[in-house]
C-alpha cells in the first residue's frame, strides 16, 4: 500500500500542458452543487463539481468551445469557452426531475429514469451527502423496496422482494462490474469489498428479477455501484468520522471512519486512482437466551439449546447413556430404568465469551486508465480491489469472520458501445472460526462428552436414589459434570479457546478454512451506430468456479472442486408513436455444468402520455432463475447438530463417517462400525418433522407414534424458476414526483432445505410395523432413533409447492416552501405458500408486510447549512433460517444529521444520529439487538 501511495503522489507532482477550465455550480440561493456534470460539447472530455460546487476541467479543445452544464433537479445549461483557462460561475435554476436522471442498469443502456421498462432507484452523490445514516451503504435502507438483515455492523445483507436470509442468494451486487459476491458463501458480505465513500458516483437498485440480462443470480434483485473516474474527478479527498454506539448489552463504545482518495489525470491518455478506508468498532452484542426450537424454555432446562450460546449442541438422551452404562458394567442393572426418556445437553458458553466482539474493515483499491485515443471511444482499465475485516456472518451457525481476506482484479477495455472485461475474485478466511464448535470443542478439552454424559447419568441416578425429586437430581448430574469446567475469562478457557479456533478439524477445532476463487468474464455490444431502425445489443458471459476449503466446508479435500457456467443474451428496443412507446424485448441463456440449460425472457412497453411525456405508464414480464449455488451442489459441512450436505450427484459418497454402534446396533448391522454418507441422506432417512413428532407420541402410544414417521422422498436440487409481472406509473407534474409499482411473482421448484434424520441401521419406512419384531427393518430404524443412534442431515431441494408473492409500492416526494423537500414511500410485501401441502419446507420469506419511510430535508436552510431527518417503520414479521426461527417485532426507527459547508476548506462537517432515542431492535433472529449511532463527520472534497 505505501508503495500504490508514493506513486500516486510522485505523479501528482507531474503537469502537462493543456487548457485548464475552473469555476463554480451554484443554484439561484447561492448554494454549492455537489455533482454537477461539466461537459465538453462535441467530446467525451468532462468533470464534476466537488462538495463545494467547484470543478476543473483540463481538455485539449482550443477557444471558442461550448460546455454543458448540468445536474440532477436543475436545468441544463450551456455556456462559450473563449479564452484559455478562463473560470466559469454557472447559476442553474432549479427543477424537480428526480425521476429524469439517467441511469444505465435496467436495460444495459442510458436512458431516463422516466422512461425504464422496471422499477429501479438511485442514489446520487447528493444523496450521499444528505444520507443521515452513519455509512452511505446504511443509507440504502431508506430506499424504497430495501429490507436489510444485519447481521453484524460490518455485514449488512440487502432484501428486496423477500425470501432472503443473511445469506441472500437470490440478491447480486455489483461493483464497476464485478460481481462482489464470496466466492465461498456465494453472496455478498456488505460493503466489505466495495466502495469508498467518497469514490461513489451513483448507485441503482432494481429490485426485481434480472436474470434476462444479468444471469442466474439475479433472481430477486440487483445492486449497481460505480465508482467515479479519475478523469473526471481529481484531486485528493479525503473523510474522518468519530462517534459512539451503544447497546444496553455491550454499553457505550467508539466509532472510527476513515476514507482518503487519490485521482489524477496526468493528461487526456492517462489517469489514476488509489483508495484507502478504514473501519472500527464494537459489534451489537448478540445475547438472545432463549431456546432454539422451544419457547419459554430457560438453562434450568436439562436439553436447554440457546440461542447465542454454543456448546449446548452436543446433547443426547440420557436413558441412552444409562443403557451403555449398564452394559459396560459401571452402573448396576436395571439402574438405567431410573434415567428419564429425554435429552440433555452439556453447558454452553456464551456468544459474547467466544469472540472480542470487534468489527472492522480495512479496504484498498486502485486503478489505471488509459485512453490510446485521448477519448472515450477506447478506455483500458486495470482495476484491483482489497478488503479484509472482521464480522458476524449467521448461517446454519454463528460464524465470525476474523481478518477475513478478499481481493478482486480486473481488466477492461470499454467504449461508447461495448465493453469486454475479465475479472477474479478470491479469498483467504484469515482467522475465521465456527462459533458453535468453538463451544463445542472448548468443552471437549476439559471433559469428553462421553466422559460429562455417564458422570451426569450416575449423579441422577444416585440423586434419585437418595430422595431427590427429578429437578434436583438433574441440577445434581450437571453440577457433577461440570466439575473442572473452564470458566471464561480463565487461563484455562484461553488456552483451550486458542487451540480450538486455531485447530481446522470439527472433532477438534472451528477454525474455517478457505483459499476459493472465481474466474468471470462478460462482453457487450450495443449496435446502435451500426443499425439504425432499434436499438440492438448482445452480450455474454463465463464463469469458473474453483472450491478450495480443503475439506472444511466442501467436500474437497483431494483438491479444488472446478465447475463453470455460460451465458448468453440479446435485446432489442425500438420507440414508436413519435417516440411515446418505447418496445424492450430480451432473452438469454445459461447453462451450468450439472444441469440442463435456461432461457429467460423479458417483454416490457413504456407509455409516455402528456403534452410533456411526463406520465409513464409500464408494464412487464420477464422469467428469472437461479442456479442452485455451490453450496447447494457441493458442501459437506459438519456444524455438530447436523450435516449440511449438497446435492451434486458426485458429491453424495466425497462425504462420509464412521460410527461405532452399540450392542444392539451390531447385531443389526452385522459390524460394530457403520459408514454414513450423502446416499444414506438421501434414500434411508425420515423427516426430522416426523421423528420430533414421534418421539413426543411414542413413550405413551408407540404404535400410534409409529404412524407418524415419514420416510424421506427428496430429489437432488435443481434450478429454481420465477415469472415476474410487473405495472408501474412515474411522473413529475407541479414538483411533485410519483413513483408507483406493483408486481406479481410465480415461483416453482423453490430451493430450501430439509432436515432429515438417517438411522444407522435398519429402513426408513412410511408408517413402519411396530409390532413386527426386530426382525424387521422399518422396526430396527425406530430402534436406531430411539437409542440416539442416528445421523441428522440439511439437504438442499426444492419444493414441488408453486409459490406466490406479490407487493406493491408508492413513493412521492417534493419541494415544499423555502426548498424544503418531503419523501415518503410506502411497501405492502406477501407472499402465499400452503405449509400444509409441504410440511417441513421453510419458505424463509423474512419480509414485513408494511414498510414506511419518510424523509424531511432541506440543504438550504442557511447559508451552507442543511439537515435531513429520515424515519422508518415496518410490521411484525416471521423470520425463518437454519439456524433459528422467530417473530421479530415491528420497529420505528429515525435517524438525523445537519450539515455545514466551508467553502474555503472545501470541507463538509456533518453530526448525525442513527436510531435516535429509539428502542433496540432485530433484523436477524441470532444477531445482536441495534442499538444507537452518533457521529461527527469531516469530509474534505476539492
Amino acid at each position: 500500500m505505501r508503495v500504490y501511495l508514493l506513486i500516486m503522489l510522485f505523479f501528482c507532482g507531474i503537469s502537462f500542458a493543456q487548457n485548464t477550465i475552473t469555476g463554480s455550480v451554484t443554484d439561484s440561493n447561492k448554494q454549492s452543487i455537489p455533482g454537477a456534470n461539466i461537459n465538453v460539447v462535441g467530446s467525451s472530455t468532462g468533470a464534476s463539481t466537488d462538495f463545494d460546487g467547484t470543478f476543473k476541467l483540463n481538455t485539449s479543445s482550443k477557444p471558442p468551445f461550448t460546455i454543458k452544464v448540468s445536474a440532477v433537479g436543475f436545468e441544463t445549461q450551456t455556456i462559450s469557452v473563449t479564452a484559455v483557462n478562463q473560470r466559469i460561475d454557472v447559476v442553474l435554476k432549479g427543477e424537480e426531475n428526480k425521476l429524469d436522471e439517467i441511469v444505465v442498469s435496467a436495460s444495459r443502456t442510458p436512458e431516463r429514469v422516466l422512461e425504464s421498462p422496471v422499477t429501479i432507484e438511485r442514489m446520487s452523490i447528493q444523496d450521499i451527502k444528505k444520507t443521515a445514516s452513519p455509512s452511505f451503504y446504511d443509507g440504502l435502507e431508506n430506499m424504497k423496496e430495501v429490507q436489510m438483515n444485519t447481521s453484524s455492523m460490518s455485514f449488512k445483507s440487502i432484501n428486496t422482494r423477500g425470501f432472503a436470509t443473511v445469506a441472500n442468494t437470490r440478491f447480486m451486487q455489483l461493483v464497476d462490474g464485478m460481481d462482489n459476491s464470496s466466492p465461498l458463501l456465494n453472496f455478498v458480505l456488505g460493503n466489505m469489498i466495495g466502495v469508498s465513500e467518497v469514490d461513489v458516483q451513483s448507485v441503482e437498485l432494481l429490485p426485481g428479477a434480472s436474470s434476462a440480462l444479468y444471469g442466474a443470480n439475479a433472481f430477486n434483485g440487483i445492486l449497481f455501484m460505480t465508482s467515479k473516474s479519475p478523469f473526471t474527478s481529481q484531486g485528493i479527498s479525503t473523510y474522518f468520522k468519530y462517534g459512539v454506539t451503544s447497546q444496553e448489552a455491550a454499553g457505550t463504545n467508539g466509532y472510527y471512519d476513515f476514507g482518503i482518495r487519490f485521482a489524477h489525470a496526468f493528461n487526456k491518455y492517462f489517469a489514476a486512482k488509489a483508495n484507502f478506508t478504514y473501519m472500527q468498532a464494537t459489534d451489537w452484542y448478540a445475547t438472545n437466551y432463549n431456546d432454539k426450537t422451544r419457547s419459554g424454555l430457560d438453562r434450568t432446562d436439562p436439553g436447554y439449546d440457546g440461542i447465542n450460546v454454543y456448546g449446548d449442541e452436543a446433547s443426547t438422551n440420557i436413558k441412552g447413556v444409562g443403557q451403555k452404562l449398564e452394559a459396560m458394567g459401571i452402573i448396576p442393572a436395571g439402574a438405567s430404568n431410573i434415567l428419564p426418556n429425554s435429552i440433555v445437553s452439556r453447558t454452553g458458553y456464551n456468544e459474547i465469551d467466544l469472540t472480542n466482539n470487534k468489527a472492522a474493515n480495512k479496504k484498498v483499491d486502485f486503478s489505471f486508465h488509459g485512453r490510446p485515443f485521448g477519448d472515450e471511444r477506447l478506455e483500458i482499465i486495470w482495476q484491483s480491489k482489497f478488503g479484509t475485516g472482521n464480522a458476524v456472518y449467521q448461517g446454519a451457525n454463528r460464524y465470525y469472520l476474523n481478518d477475513f481476506f478478499m481481493q478482486q482484479h480486473k481488466l477492461e477495455l470499454k467504449g461508447k458501445n461495448f465493453f469486454v472485461r475479465g475479472y477474479t475474485t478470491s479469498e483467504d478466511g484469515g482467522h475465521s472460526y465456527d462459533m458453535v464448535f468453538t463451544g463445542i470443542n472448548v468443552n471437549r478439552k476439559w471433559k469428553d462428552d462421553n466422559t460429562w454424559f455417564g458422570q451426569y447419568a450416575g449423579a441422577y441416578i444416585q440423586g434419585t436414589l437418595a430422595g431427590m425429586t427429578p429437578q434436583q437430581a438433574h441440577a445434581a448430574g450437571r453440577t457433577t459434570a461440570d466439575t473442572g469446567r473452564f470458566l471464561p475469562g480463565s487461563a484455562q478457557f484461553k488456552n483451550a479457546f486458542n487451540q480450538v479456533i486455531a485447530d481446522e478439524s470439527v472433532l477438534s477445532g472451528s477454525k474455517l478454512v478457505d483459499n476459493s476463487r472465481i474466474y468471470h468474464s462478460d462482453a457487450n455490444y450495443n449496435f446502435r451506430d451500426l443499425i439504425k431502425f432499434a436499438e440492438i445489443q448482445v452480450g455474454g458471459s463465463f464463469r469458473l468456479y474453483e472450491l478450495n476449503s480443503h475439506g472444511r466446508i466442501y467436500t474437497d479435500a483431494d483438491g479444488p472442486i472446478n465447475y463453470n457456467e455460460y451465458g448468453a443474451y440479446g435485446q432489442l428496443m425500438k420507440k414508436f408513436m413519435e417516440d411515446r412507446l418505447k418496445f424492450t424485448g430480451s432473452i438469454r441463456y445459461d447453462k451450468s455444468k450439472n444441469f440442463d440449460g435456461n432461457i429467460s425472457p423479458r417483454l416490457s412497453l413504456v407509455y409516455s402520455a402528456g403534452e410533456k411525456k411526463n406520465h409513464n405508464f409500464r408494464g412487464s414480464f420477464q422469467t428469472g432463475f437461479r442456479n442452485p449455488s455451490t453450496q447447494d451442489q457441493y458442501i459437506g459441512f459438519n456444524v455438530g447438530s447436523a450435516v449440511l450436505l449438497g446435492s451434486a450427484p458426485d458429491n453424495l459418497t466425497r462425504f462420509s463417517e464412521t460410527f461405532s454402534l452399540s450392542a444392539e446396533g451390531q447385531s443389526y448391522n452385522g459390524s460394530p462400525t457403520k459408514v454414513m454418507n450423502g446416499n444414506d441422506a438421501y434414500g434411508n432417512s425420515y423427516l426430522a418433522s416426523s421423528v420430533n413428532a414421534f418421539s413426543a407420541l411414542a413413550g405413551t402410544n408407540p404404535i400410534a407414534a409409529a404412524a407418524l414417521l415419514k420416510k424421506t422422498n427428496a430429489n437432488y436440487v435443481k434450478p429454481e424458476e420465477v415469472k415476474a409481472f410487473e405495472l408501474g406509473y412515474r411522473s413529475v407534474f407541479d414538483g411533485l414526483s410519483v413513483d408507483l409499482n406493483g408486481y406479481y411473482n410465480i415461483y416453482n421448484n423453490f430451493i430450501g432445505n430439509l432436515n432429515v434424520i438417517a438411522p444407522f441401521y435398519g429402513t426408513a419406512q412410511d408408517n413402519p410395523n411396530i409390532a413386527a419384531g426386530t426382525s424387521d427393518p422399518g422396526v430396527q430404524s425406530i430402534r436406531a432413533i430411539q437409542n440416539g443412534e442416528y445421523r441428522v442431515y440439511q439437504l438442499y431441494t426444492n419444493s414441488d409447492v408453486e409459490i406466490h408473492s406479490l407487493g406493491f409500492g408508492a413513493g412521492l416526494s417534493k419541494k415544499v416552501i423555502a426548498d424544503f423537500e418531503v419523501g415518503v414511500n410506502y411497501n405492502y410485501a406477501q407472499f402465499d405458500f400452503d405449509q400444509k401441502e409441504d410440511q417441513s419446507f421453510e419458505a424463509g420469506f423474512n419480509t414485513p408486510k408494511h414498510r414506511i419511510k419518510v424523509s424531511v430535508g432541506n440543504e438550504k436552510l442557511f447559508k451552507n447549512f442543511g439537515f435531513n431527518v429520515s424515519g422508518r417503520w415496518n410490521s411484525e414479521y416471521k423470520w425463518e433460517s437454519s439456524f433459528a426461527d422467530g417473530i421479530i417485532k415491528s420497529a420505528t426507527v429515525i435517524d438525523a444529521q445537519v450539515n455545514y459547508s466551508i467553502p474555503k476548506l472545501k470541507s463538509v462537517v456533518k453530526l448525525g444520529a442513527a436510531n435516535i432515542g429509539g428502542k433496540e431492535y432485530y433484523q436477524v433472529i441470532g444477531a445482536g439487538l441495534i442499538g444507537q449511532q452518533y457521529f461527527a463527520s469531516w469530509t474534505i472534497n476539492p
